[in-house]
């Protein structure tokens, strides 16, 4: 390996050599001690947190084929100590993941990915994995509640049909996007039995892409992407190895196309363009810091360049004359049919610019696929905010809120909040007093989706179905359950999931003849694909003049002042799981920071604001935004765009349980929405130091090597010539010469008779996501 020059660092602390950093080297692997001066331990600390295991045990005893040790008659399937796999879904909003549960005597203990599945890749998230430990979350509601009192599901079912029945102004269902079969049917019979409507929305809008495609093709969709066949990929402030769309299956793709072997010695390349540092930025090839009011500007000027190589028509705006387009613009020539560009704006006219981008390169039917689209993703921007005045307005009579929190994860919740009293009745199926079920009349807490029957299809033709792994632990009821007793409904959900499945599933298969049989093959696999026999969209380009006379009115390739840009952590997410200990335990992949948010700044921003940082010692700031304003520490993060900032959503619960409470600060009242979209970025706003100290947790320069030469690096190029590029191939002298270190020991050796550990991480396709 040849000489180099570079610096390699794992945090500022450690490249600027700070001497609190220095000083502290050696205690890094000391015990912290707690509060009564002993050590704590993590048993303890789940149990401070309360998380426990008494009601999951009576649960899984109470389990009609799954009983406590020790067994009189045991059951053929259970072996004390020996796990149980069941295939099941995971879904979280409108989050999806197809999993296999592992369990031990009738309770869950781990997750894995279903390898069956192709709307997951078999991959899981951090997310998905911690999921199991919010079963036995202790914060969860154990009965249904009445005016903030225990109630009886009698006396719930009887206050909520008396309610629907009495109410002459408009009967709402509000939700995330639902893309399982069985419960849209559910909805509906509660809708159509009070004239209602059905409102969904995502805390992360997907409006743009899902309004663009409407007007480009006719579908208000958002199509299936396919990074495995990319060999060029362009992100504008899109992290789809993240939390963007599907990051689960997306890091599956893209892993494909970076592995390298002595067979093929190619790989994809990835340009990055965006504000804050993400898991997208830190793969690329090529990353460029951009602030957000120049990502329109920069998008319609790529497309300028593919269309002039191409004989396409340009559209008129104002020329960037940028290395790093032209450069990414020469790579998509090349590999036209073969490239995808992606951009996580919510501007439906920027990703109108996206839209023509790739089909002037062929990529549509090859790399993205407008036919078999995500259903994942539905939510309607305009539909939301129509519903929060029809609130305001005291037009809605009844409100049942789904499994959503929009008063915590939505721009409005504060208006939401304020209002919800004007509608005569006010129901929530969450499963804990959350920000919004707190303030409902009526709590009628759902199941944990561990505990549920269910059917998805978050692909076109994709089926993906839930089972329990675990008798109900409270006495909660399935969500679907009560729609149907409260639209008068004698059929219960799992005899409609069972119809739905024989009408619509059983009656597309050839190979199997009998029903039962169709079912336990699909709970045993997990998943369906059916033969939809569905036509190719057609795809053409249309005039993208409107949509860049806004792209020219919008945004600037040299505005004034500090943007904000919020994003989503591999961790907390929306927050939906803020109260599990485990994600806020984990660090940030970027960061290496936990249990908290904090705004990111540049380091020559933090010059200009005299921010003095040390080892996890940093300070707090004033974050202003028009009449908004939160106090919220900085992190100095190197790569962060100059003139942005960025803050990450999902902190500053009130009201989701002891670990969640007050930990971070809530930054979705900073989304704008006066807009006719929900943006997080490029959102103006102002710093002000605040001289206050605070503390981060902060992992990432624990573990330091102490300038040893570990890191080994090679290009592309050098490797495809030498297959050890980079690599250091030490040799010890000898008596007889210098030999390989493997050949020589001072031991006899020792025999493996069984299995012998070892690991090895491909650090060229791993992308960092913290799931393992």
């Amino acid at each position: 390996m040849k000489d180099t020059k570079k610096t390699y660092w794992k945090g500022l602390e450690q490249l600027t050599n700070n001497p609190e950093f220095v000083k502290n080297l050696d205690k890094e692997f000391l015990p912290i001690s707690d509060s009564d001066g002993g050590d704590p331990n993590r048993r303890d600390f789940l149990k401070v947190m309360g998380f426990g295991i008494a009601a999951a045990s009576l649960a899984a005893c109470e389990a009609p084929v799954r009983k406590a040790i020790p067994y009189l008659d045991k059951p053929v399937e259970i072996d004390p100590s020996i796990p149980n796999y069941y295939a099941s879904t995971y879904i979280s909003g409108s989050d999806f993941c197809s999993i296999v549960v592992k369990t031990r005597e009738g309770r869950p203990i781990k997750i894995d990915g279903n390898k069956l599945s192709m709307a997951s890749g078999g991959g899981t998230s951090a997310q998905v994995e911690a999921s199991v430990l919010s079963l036995y979350d202790q914060e969860r509601l154990e009965t249904p509640y009445i005016a903030g009192e225990k109630s009886t599901w009698e006396a719930v079912d009887k206050a909520v049909i008396s309610g629907l029945d009495a109410q002459a102004g408009k009967v709402v269902i509000v939700s995330n996007s639902v893309c399982s079969p069985s419960t849209k049917m559910a909805i509906e019979g509660l809708t159509s039995k009070f004239g209602g409507q059905h409102i969904q929305y995502d805390p992360i809008s997907y409006d743009g892409i899902l309004e663009s495609n409407s007007e480009a093709f006719g579908s208000r969709v958002v199509p299936s992407y396919d990074f495995s066949k990319a060999d060029t990929i362009v992100s504008f402030g899109a992290d789809f190895l993240g939390g963007w769309l599907n990051g689960v299956l997306f890091s599956k793709q893209f892993a494909k196309t970076r592995k390298l072997s002595e067979k093929k010695k190619t790989m994809s390349r990835l340009y990055s363009f965006e504000s804050n540092l993400s898991l997208t930025g830190a793969n690329a090839d090529y990353r460029t810091p951009i602030k957000p009011s120049q990502e329109g500007l920069l998008v319609a000027n790529l497309y300028n360049l593919i269309a002039a190589k191409s004989g396409g028509s340009t559209i008129s705006v104002e020329k960037i004359d940028h290395p790093r387009l032209k450069m990414a613009a020469d790579d998509l020539m090349k590999s036209k049919g073969k490239s995808l560009i992606v951009s996580g704006s919510n501007d439906k006219n920027v990703q109108l610019v996206i839209n023509g981008i790739n089909y002037l390169l062929g990529n549509y039917g090859s790399t993205l696929d407008v036919s078999v689209p995500y259903l994942t993703k539905k939510g309607s921007d305009a539909n939301m905010l129509a519903f929060v005045n029809d609130l305001k307005g005291g037009k809605v009579g009844a409100v049942v809120f789904y499994n959503c929190n929009p008063v915590y994860d939505h721009a409005a919740g504060a208006e939401i909040a304020a209002a919800i009293s004007k509608a005569k009745l006010s129901v929530a199926t969450a499963d804990r007093m959350d920000e919004t079920s707190s303030i409902c009349q009526i709590v009628a807490p759902d199941h944990h989706y561990l505990e549920s029957w269910n059917d998805f299809e978050p692909i076109k033709g994709h089926i993906s179905f839930s089972q329990p792994t675990i008798s109900n632990i409270f006495k909660t009821r399935q969500a679907q359950e009560s729609f149907l007793v409260w639209a008068g409904n004698d059929t219960n959900y799992y005899d409609l999931l069972q119809s739905n499945w024989k009408q619509n599933y059983f009656s597309t298969q050839s190979e199997i003849s009998d029903f039962q049989s169709f079912v336990d093959q699909c709970l045993h696999d997990g998943v369906l694909v059916l033969d939809t026999n569905s036509e190719q969209t057609e795809v053409s380009i249309i005039s993208l003049d409107t949509a860049a006379g806004q792209i020219a009115k919008n945004y600037k390739s040299n505005a004034e002042g500090l943007e904000l840009s919020l994003y989503t952590n591999a961790a907390i997410g929306v927050g939906t799981q803020a109260n599990n200990p485990w994600l806020q335990e984990m660090s940030d992949p970027i960061t290496k920071a936990c249990w908290d948010n904090y705004l990111t700044i540049s380091p020559s921003l933090a010059t200009e604001l005299g921010i003095a940082t040390g080892d996890m010692l940093t300070q707090k700031v004033i974050l202003k935004s028009g009449s908004m304003s939160l106090t919220v520490p900085v992190l100095v993060q190197p790569g962060q765009a100059k003139g942005t900032v960025g803050l990450a959503l999902g902190y500053g619960r009130k009201t989701a349980g002891k670990v969640a409470n007050n930990l971070g600060v809530d930054a979705f009242p900073m989304v704008d929405y006066t807009k006719d979209f929900q943006s997080l970025s490029g959102i103006s706003v102002t710093l002000e130091n605040t001289g206050e100290s605070y503390q981060i947790a902060q992992t990432q320069t624990h573990h330091t090597f102490m300038a040893r030469a570990i890191i080994q690096e090679s290009t592309l190029a050098e490797y495809q010539k030498d297959s050890w590029a980079g690599r250091v191939r030490p040799m010890i002298t000898t008596y007889d010469g210098k030999k390989k270190p493997s050949t020589i020991s001072l031991w006899n050796g020792h025999e493996y008779p069984n299995h012998h550990w070892g690991m090895v991480v491909d650090l060229n396709s791993c992308t960092g996501c913290g799931a393992c």
